[in-house]
């Protein structure tokens, strides 16, 4: 039995980066000799172990051989007779395919670290095609090496738009692409994800509502002369550098999805465009399975991003109206996020980015007005049942009309 460092802990061990999981290879044992060694089988596809003391992840070296459609459809050959080679010749990308023995010694048969230096990501061998998971997988390492100066083998992209193209992609399961995703979105550039998934064909095919904006005129005055798709993902950008969580990174991702629904004639105006976002998000979330928090933000700064832009101009009933339908009183958090997102929205064009955004400090400032309406106060002047609420309002929106005449007035 030998075993091996190998995968991600290698890779960015000779990267210089903080190695967060480390995986082993295990070579020459079998299921029997490692669990009468103590390791915890976890794996149901192919024979994955956890370290009785450490909890790390030991996996039996194997091979596969494709059988079926999308990712799982795979037969594993775990026995004690695969070699080190035999296993990372499956792997993805060469600077992934790389072990590291017990004494230290780099095992690099495919040219892992020569990519490393060249800053390359390149596949391994010609059964790359062989799993659609990869495409994604490609996506999200270029969306984290990205600020490294790594880019993707010429050779390796035509490799994904042959798997976008040969209809495996859409055997992907749901969770498996919003896995993939939400990662990506978590990663120092998330726009070369999608950036990345457009070049080869695969955003059309699991991102046909992003897809769709590609080419959609936009006024010139608001966007600097993208169109949609490019102002998204320029937006998206401005998230990651500002380190917005992944959730308001992936509102932004969406907040323009209407756009791609108006008809051509009307271009570059886009009336409604928020309204009519709101089917094509709710369905790429339910296709996805995307978590209901992230869902909802992304629904709500669809909807009210063009109302956060108008703050300043809006009524006091107005400003009201927007706090209700936001639920703020009980989500402050979540509008917070809102604000974000539609001032990322705001900037997102070439030459905006360091724009001011008015509209986010004024509605900050109102909503700490209405908040300073007390219900205690309300139930001690005496009214019950729901008088209350209504008098919550009244008093709420003279807030409102008091902090908008001090506003006019500075």
């Amino acid at each position: 039995m030998k075993i091996y460092l190998v995968g991600g802990a290698v890779r960015d061990a000779l990267l210089g980066l903080p190695i967060k999981d480390r995986d082993h290879l295990v070579v020459g044992a079998s299921i029997t000799q490692m669990q009468q060694q103590g390791f915890r089988q976890v794996g149901k596809s192919f024979p994955v172990f956890l370290h009785p003391d450490s909890g790390e992840e030991y996996a039996l070296a194997r091979t596969e051989r494709k059988t079926g459609y999308g990712y799982g459809g795979f037969d594993f050959d775990a026995a004690p007779t695969v070699t080190l080679e035999q296993d990372l010749i499956r792997r993805d990308l060469t600077i992934n395919a790389m072990a590291r023995d017990s004494e230290g010694q780099l095992h690099d048969p495919h040219g892992g670290m020569a990519d490393l230096n060249a800053r390359i990501l390149r596949h391994v061998s010609p059964a790359f095609v062989e799993d659609p998971l990869r495409v994604l997988r490609v996506a999200r390492f270029a969306a984290r090496f990205h600020h490294l100066g790594f880019t993707v083998a010429a050779q390796t992209l035509r490799l994904m738009q042959q798997l976008s193209d040969s209809g495996e992609l859409a055997h992907l399961s749901a969770e498996r692409v919003w896995q993939e995703t939400e990662r990506a979105l978590a990663e120092p550039n998330p726009e070369i994800y999608f950036e990345l998934l457009h070049q080869c064909g695969a955003l059309a095919v699991l991102f046909p509502e992003l897809a769709a904006l590609q080419g959609v005129a936009q006024p010139e005055a608001y966007h600097g002369g993208l169109d949609a798709l490019a102002h998204t993902l320029l937006a998206l950008q401005l998230a990651a550098t500002e380190q917005a969580p992944p959730s308001v990174r992936f509102a932004v991702l969406l907040h323009d999805l209407g756009k791609a629904l108006t008809p051509k004639s009307e271009w570059p105006r886009h009336i409604g465009h928020e309204s009519a976002g709101l089917k094509p998000v709710k369905a790429l979330c339910e296709r996805l399975r995307v978590p209901n928090e992230w869902r909802d933000l992304a629904l709500q700064v669809c909807a009210q991003h063009l109302n956060v832009h108008r703050a300043l101009t809006l009524k006091p009933s107005t400003l009201l109206k927007l706090f209700d339908r936001c639920d703020v009183w009980r989500k402050p958090e979540r509008f917070s996020h809102t604000l974000d997102a539609s001032r990322l929205d705001a900037i997102g064009r070439p030459d905006q980015q360091q724009a001011a955004y008015p509209a986010q400090a004024y509605l900050q400032g109102a909503l700490a007005a209405a908040n300073r309406v007390c219900v205690k106060a309300i139930v001690a002047d005496g009214f019950k049942g729901p008088a209350i609420r209504e008098e919550l309002s009244q008093r709420r929106l003279l807030a409102l009309a008091q902090f908008k005449a001090r506003e006019s007035n500075s």
